[in-house]
């Protein structure tokens, strides 16, 4: 049975699964976080343990639900014609390590990318950031020759992880691969798509910040959380999440 002829045995999570991934890349565009064909997104079905990721090289205009590539978890093409994104190791990685995401996002956007091409973690200097990511956005440590003469892809996944040991990927959606550029992820591509714009953003504003007063400090803690926590901790209340009455 060829791959095409597998892709309409597709379980109906799955074709949902290939709508979200193939609107979530198109959104990449939109939002001004990639150029020709830089970056991807990918969306996990955890139950039956497949992949859905963009395809390797393609334009974004030639997309569609039907050409996205579908991968097990050990990289095996199990649906499409197309080779999958050469980063699909590094996806394929971070599912694997953080287990409560269910999408990743990895653009060059241009100031996230400014980032982690300085080898900087991004610092929280204000409430924007504080509102999505809980203190600094890390970057990686610089990848050895080794790794990179390696299974390079999935190398760099492993030093996402490594940094991860100590930030919790829950609360820090994201993060900056030292001279390469931002990775995020969410539980669904929309919300690993937001992260990504979101990083773009406080990117940008702490590049201004820093023109502006380069011994601008990070935002007081209690602040950080207090933002943080109002909108993703167990009291949450921010939003319309609350009772009428």
């Amino acid at each position: 049975m060829s791959r095409t002829m597998k892709r309409k045995t597709e379980s109906p999570s799955l074709a949902c699964l290939r709508e979200e991934v193939y609107r979530a890349n198109l959104a990449l565009v939109e939002r001004g976080l990639v150029m020709a064909t830089f970056g991807n997104v990918s969306g996990i079905d955890r139950e039956q343990g497949i992949v859905i990721i963009k395809p390797s090289g393609v334009p974004y205009g030639e997309l569609s639900p039907d050409n996205l590539a579908a991968v097990d978890l050990e990289g095996r093409v199990v649906a499409g014609d197309l080779i999958p994104s050469s980063d699909t190791p590094t996806h394929l990685g971070l599912y694997r390590g953080f287990p409560g995401i269910g999408a990743v996002v990895h653009t060059h956007s241009r100031c996230a990318t400014a980032w982690a091409q300085a080898w900087r973690s991004l610092p929280c200097l204000g409430t924007t950031h504080a509102d999505t990511f809980r203190g600094e956005v890390p970057c990686t440590g610089m990848i050895g020759d080794e790794q990179i003469s390696g299974d390079y892809e999935a190398e760099t996944a492993l030093q996402i992880l490594d940094t991860f040991q100590g930030y919790d990927y829950r609360e820090v959606p994201g993060v900056l691969v030292a001279g390469h550029g931002p990775f995020t992820w969410g539980r669904t591509p929309e919300a690993a798509v937001y992260h990504s714009q979101i990083l773009e953003y406080i990117s940008e504003m702490v590049i201004m910040t820093l023109t502006i007063n380069p011994e601008a400090a990070p935002l007081k803690q209690s602040l950080q959380d207090k933002h943080f926590l109002r909108k993703h901790g167990g009291q949450a209340y921010y939003g319309q999440t609350r009772k009428q009455g």
